[in-house]
């Protein structure tokens, strides 16, 4: 049937273009001809177009199985745009109204309607199969295919059902698409759709235009997403957070600092839902703050910046959304914040689902895990895990490339990590196999006797942080694989036996360190942007003023506070108010004139060119919850029921109590709830231990205490000190 259809002028004639893209024709024949085919296409590469022009010319209606209502709605609202005719395509799924489901069945039967969307819930719908017997079906296309394996980042039991369906149906060829499938995915997909033998075309996953970063995810995080949008007016962009109470309170906090901003969350009502991504299409917002849900099928080709507040539970799922950035050609600026504290979280979100389901989160966690930390190119990384070789060892568009790291080499170190896979016999994870190279005699390594075995312990003389990025490189140079059926063991490849036997140049750097308490500033690219000089000399008044006062330094100024004042540049004692632990009472502290001078001075002296940053504008909500607070102190209201009255829990409360005292430097009395609950002389000795030590650092105070003292305890007592002392 292909060869007599002169595609170029169908496609013309449809759509109005007059050529097509990469492997679009060519899928096209393949469905045209009555073959399966599985298309693993990028987002942004044409999909859609694959089946939609197929089912135009073909006899009979395209069934085209889809997860999301306006995904549906969108393309059937641009095909019938396209077409001569009303109900020339149609989507059937619970949205509709009982005479609205007439018209789309008597469209169908009068040979009308060529393509016919529908949810995999409306499909299983015994009304719906019996109906769909009775008509002529010219293929089935299975659109975000990867829903179907529980490996996939947004698996859907439901899709497991299509085949069964299709067969109650009517058998017709079968096309299934995605945008993100590792080799596992994908036969995962065709196993289960029954097309073992689909035509199989793979397009480069390789998107040149999009800039990849990961940077710290530090206490100002609201902060440097403001500056960051700020530096991008007018742009569109779409920010993913991972919980809905975190997409409502950063929403509100865009909005309070003047940026066009909306949540989009499935708690939302529809109708809400649907008026936001209008809003975003006809760029009446600028950002959408979401869930995961945001973004699939809409077609907005110029979103400029996608970021991640919080990591992803997988690469595919990080690479699909990032793919929403730059469909045009133009630049999309990919922007995540990672820290271990978030990847542990989503750990313990997995806790009581079943073991193997658990098994498969956890390793897609790793392999966030090991994009983040990496100091290898992210493009080359990201093509890796999608089965794809990029030659080029810098990209020029990724954090790592545009700011390398120092590498060495590892050759000796590569030998070492191969020869204690084979040792042993290739039957364990990354994990274990850095456990036994560096000597730790874990439960598991003594269980099996591995530390009996000659090879363990062979690389503890190393630094410990070589190993992970010598495993991650030595997988990407071909020289270990993981057997991802078997929970991702690793093997040892031809190649790196050969590579035992003749060592050669390895060239590693190691991993990123994410201190999940560093505050530093940092520039776009993610460096520091602090004055080292003028540091070193606040550091120095502070010292002065430590030992005129006697009190420690930090009691002072945090560094946390020494080092934003070095970045910032605040000559005023208005502008010092915007350093994070500084607040009314700190300015007004004898010192607080000394370091704004100190820094005038320096400005003037070295011709300093200032950017002073704004001051981040709160949530109405939040400054209304700290006054509650404070209120309910001055009112000497047990701390345990400010929080049970604010509906939040005492660590909740703790957080709070911290931001207002350590971080703002606000003053509060706490004695009376102290003196309800805690023996005074514990309160002394913890009271004095900070007045002792260089730092307020609370693992220090934990491990010194904890045995004897609550950890809620601790901190109670170290916001009275820090509120004493230092406001």
């Amino acid at each position: 049937m292909s060869k007599i259809i002169n595609l170029n002028e169908a496609l013309k004639h449809y759509f109005g273009f007059d050529t097509f893209k990469g492997d679009q024709e060519a899928i096209i024949r393949s469905v045209l001809d009555g073959k399966n085919t599985f298309v693993l296409m990028p987002t942004g590469g044409g999909k859609s177009l694959c089946y939609q022009l197929p089912s135009l010319l073909m006899d009979g209606v395209a069934i085209v199985i889809s997860p999301l209502i306006a995904l549906m709605k969108n393309q059937v609202d641009f095909i019938s745009n396209l077409s001569e005719h009303e109900g020339t395509a149609h989507f059937l799924n619970s949205s509709l109204t009982k005479s609205a489901i007439d018209q789309v069945k008597s469209d169908i039967k009068s040979g009308l309607t060529k393509l016919l969307y529908v949810a995999p819930e409306s499909l299983t719908k015994e009304e719906n199969i019996e109906f769909l017997r009775t008509v002529k079906i010219s293929f089935y296309a299975i659109d975000e295919a990867h829903c179907i394996s529980e490996w996939g980042h947004d698996f859907r039991p439901e899709y497991r059902r299509i085949r069964p369906i299709i067969n109650e149906i009517g058998d017709a060829p079968l096309i299934a698409l995605t945008a993100t499938a590792t080799d596992k995915v994908r036969n995962d997909i065709k196993k289960n759709l029954c097309i073992t033998d689909a035509v199989e075309y793979k397009s480069s996953f390789n998107r040149p235009n999009l800039y990849y970063e990961v940077r710290p995810k530090t206490r100002d995080i609201d902060k440097d997403i403001v500056r960051f949008i700020k530096q991008h007016p007018g742009k569109s962009g779409i920010i993913y957070c991972l919980s809905r109470k975190k997409v409502e309170d950063l929403a509100e906090v865009l909005r309070a600092n003047d940026i066009k901003a909306a949540a989009y969350h499935a708690g939302l009502e529809s109708s809400k839902r649907s008026e936001t991504q209008d809003d975003f299409i006809m760029e009446r917002i600028d950002v959408i703050v979401a869930t995961i849900a945001f973004g699939m099928g809409i077609d907005k080709p110029d979103v400029r910046f996608v970021i991640h507040y919080d990591i992803p539970k997988s690469l595919e799922g990080y690479y699909q959304e990032t793919g929403r950035a730059g469909r045009d050609g133009g630049e999309g600026i990919c922007l995540a914040f990672y820290s271990y504290k978030d990847l542990q979280k989503l750990d313990k979100f997995m806790e009581g689902k079943p073991v193997a389901e658990q098994d498969i989160g956890r390793q897609l966690l790793q392999e966030t895990a090991a994009y983040a930390e990496t100091s290898l190119c992210r493009r080359k990384m990201l093509l890796h895990y999608f089965g794809e070789h990029y030659d080029k060892d810098n990209c020029q568009n990724c954090d790592n490339c545009l700011h390398p790291s120092t590498k060495i080499d590892a050759k000796e170190q590569l030998v070492i990590a191969l020869q204690a896979i084979l040792a042993i016999k290739e039957n364990f994870r990354s994990d274990y196999v850095i456990d036994f190279i560096t000597g730790r005699d874990t439960n598991e390594i003594v269980a099996h006797k591995h530390h009996e075995l000659e090879e363990f312990g062979a690389g503890e003389d190393e630094n410990p942080k070589i190993w992970n990025p010598v495993i991650r490189q030595a997988l990407i140079a071909g020289y270990l694989k993981k057997d991802v059926d078997n929970y991702g063991l690793l093997k040892v490849t031809a190649e790196g036996k050969k590579f035992i036997k003749k060592p050669q140049t390895f060239m590693v750097a190691e991993d990123h360190e994410f201190n999940d308490d560093d505050d530093a500033a940092t520039t776009e690219g993610g460096t520091s942007a602090l004055d080292p000089t003028l540091s070193s000399m606040l550091y120095d008044l502070r010292r002065n003023w430590s030992r005129k006062l006697e009190r420690p330094p930090y009691v002072i100024f945090q560094d946390v506070s020494i080092d934003q004042m070095a970045t910032e540049f605040p000559v005023t004692l208005e502008e010092l108010k915007n350093i994070q632990g500084v607040g009314d009472g700190k300015t007004r502290q004898p010192y607080a004139k000394a370091f704004v001078e100190l820094i005038k001075k320096y400005c003037e002296e070295n011709d300093i060119e200032r950017q002073y940053d704004l001051r981040i504008r709160t949530r109405a909500k939040d400054s209304m919850r700290k006054l509650k607070i404070l209120q309910n102190i001055d009112r000497r209201i047990a701390l345990d029921d400010i929080a049970n009255a604010l509906g939040i829990d005492f660590e909740e409360l703790l957080d709070e109590l911290e931001g207002i005292v350590v971080y703002s430097g606000n003053r509060i009395n706490i004695d009376y709830f102290l003196d309800e609950i805690m023996d005074p002389a514990d309160v002394a000795d913890i009271y004095e231990f900070f007045r002792e030590q260089e730092t307020d650092d609370l693992e220090a105070a934990y491990e010194e205490f904890g045995n004897d003292i609550s950890e809620n305890e601790i901190r109670l007592v170290r916001i009275k000190f820090i509120s004493e002392m230092a406001n």
